[in-house]
């Protein structure tokens, strides 16, 4: 079968910077195409480039036979590429159809919107699609991140392309929505279009992709087809070594002491009546479906929502209304958010301002800043997490997302917290990463940290944690531990009412 998509040696630099080298990638419609490669690697750069977001330096690309040059994303669309790219594209004031539609709504004689037409053709796409249950009627700002990357899919899937590029589509989806987003990978294959999907998540990659291509450095370093290569080829590949392990070893570093403890914590009908125990030298994760309290129990410990209920922090009762409430003090509670570029990072600041946001204090003195101070806390922390950055002063927003994520845990040590708040702080970065990022968890908790984890991939939980606290419906269902502690089970008690059974 000829190549449908054929890209040779693809280039593009950003002044002294290479993004691309020798990106070479070919590809067959009807087929689910992965792009792997770790953060840095060029995947990004190269999927704007097929979606008219970028301009290549040198290179060419072809798609259907014919020469593929785009200037923008509309001739990109026009041709029939559309992409989900990890940061959304949405405008929270309007509703979910308009998003959809946005600057392709159907208009009336009067040249104004048709509101019903556009609720109607949306209702009509997810119909088509299966579409997780969100009305095209609600507006956009009340949706949960993973509902609002299921929008984005949609407003893709409404051009009807041939090409559909998604990037890090599940990171932000819970187990059922990633299901979801699998099978319709495999649908739109077997219609004959062709799905470039890329993800960190080798479990997907090798239940849904036909064949893979890896990036290294900017340029392409390997391509076969999934069913010919282990798990162990495409990391080393990726990472131009062999990987020894992505998880830790699990040491038990746990001690007696409750560091934070939660009475009949409940907010708003999204949690209701909490009672759970974190101890010192502990990870303890915290699973569920989507939407069943996970976000508000995080949120309600670090002071982002309305709670009631008790919580004592190191024995002692703690009022939480606000995050400066949470970090005030010493042994406070810090939190990794869930959406770093907005929640997380000041993304035109840089590397150095985001880490000593928090930190100011450290190295001030009667209103006047020590540089020296402040440089040598900056620099020992990027040695320390080994934060690939040009200079302090680059802009946190340049970096890979597994940078800007080791930016946001150094901005979290820098302060006196203790009990470190951790919300899937491994979503859409690559598996090398990972990796560093779990031996810190490990290594943190053996230092005396108390850490709340939670993950929408199960197999970390099941790797990383301690124990696993199960929420369903906003309630705890269970606390797993030990052989009881698998994937199996965590996704029973999120889905079955054990205690009525």
């Amino acid at each position: 079968m000829p190549d449908f998509l054929e890209a040779l040696s693809v280039a593009k630099r950003y002044g002294g910077i290479v993004a691309l080298s020798d990106a070479t990638l070919k590809a067959r419609s009807g087929e689910v195409h992965a792009l792997l490669g770790e953060n840095g690697a060029g995947k990004s750069t190269f999927i704007q480039i097929l979606a008219g977001a970028v301009r290549a330096d040198s290179g060419s690309i072809t798609l259907g036979g014919e020469r593929f040059a785009v200037r923008n994303p509309e001739e990109a669309q026009r041709l029939g590429v559309a992409a989900v790219f990890q940061e959304l594209s949405l405008i929270p004031d309007l509703t979910v159809a308009e998003n959809i539609f946005f600057r392709r709504e159907p208009l009336s004689p009067l040249r104004t919107a048709r509101a019903g037409a556009m609720r109607e053709a949306t209702a009509e796409l997810f119909a088509r699609y299966r579409f997780p249950a969100i009305r095209p009627d609600q507006e956009l700002r009340r949706l949960t991140l993973a509902e609002r990357q299921v929008v984005e899919i949609a407003k893709a899937l409404a051009r009807d392309p041939r090409v559909l590029i998604l990037d890090e589509a599940t990171s932000a989806l819970a187990p059922r929505e990633t299901e979801w987003l699998l099978g319709l990978s495999r649908d739109l294959a077997a219609e004959g279009k062709l799905v470039i999907y890329i993800s960190h998540r080798l479990g997907e990659v090798r239940r849904i992709a036909d064949r893979v291509t890896v990036f290294r450095n900017g340029a392409t370093v390997a391509a076969y087809d999934t069913a010919s290569v282990d798990d162990d080829t495409i990391i080393a590949d990726m990472l131009g070594r062999q990987m020894e392990r992505l998880y830790p070893e699990r040491r038990n570093t746990t001690t007696g002491r409750i560091a934070l403890s939660v009475k009949g914590l409940s907010v708003e009908n999204r949690l209701a009546d909490l009672d759970l125990d974190l101890r010192e030298g502990e990870v303890l994760g915290v699973a569920g479906l989507q939407g069943h309290g996970q976000r508000e129990l995080f949120q309600a410990l670090f002071g982002a929502a309305r709670a009631s209920g008790a919580i004592e922090v190191w024995g002692k009762p703690r009022t939480i209304r606000s995050p400066r409430d949470a970090l005030s003090g010493r042994d406070g509670l810090a939190l990794v958010p869930e959406d770093r570029r907005n929640h997380g990072l000041l993304l035109a600041k840089s590397v150095r301002e985001n880490l000593t946001l928090s930190v100011v204090k450290r190295f001030t003195r009667f209103g006047l800043t020590d540089p020296k101070r402040e440089a040598k806390l900056v620099d020992d922390m990027i040695a320390q997490l080994r934060i690939k950055a040009g200079s302090p002063e680059q802009a946190a927003g340049t970096l890979s997302g597994g940078n800007q994520q080791k930016v946001i845990f150094g901005k979290m040590l820098l302060t006196d917290a203790r009990i470190l708040l951790l919300y899937d702080p491994t979503r859409g970065i690559d598996v090398g990463t990972k990796g560093e990022i779990f031996t810190l968890m490990r290594d943190l908790a053996a230092r005396g940290y108390a850490i709340l984890f939670y993950s929408s991939d199960l197999a970390e939980l099941v790797h990383v944690a301690d124990r696993v606290a199960v929420l369903r419906y906003g309630r705890l269902a269970a606390i797993l531990e030990g052989a009881e502690n698998s994937e199996h089970q965590i996704l029973r008690a999120a889905m079955i009412d054990t205690r009525a059974a």
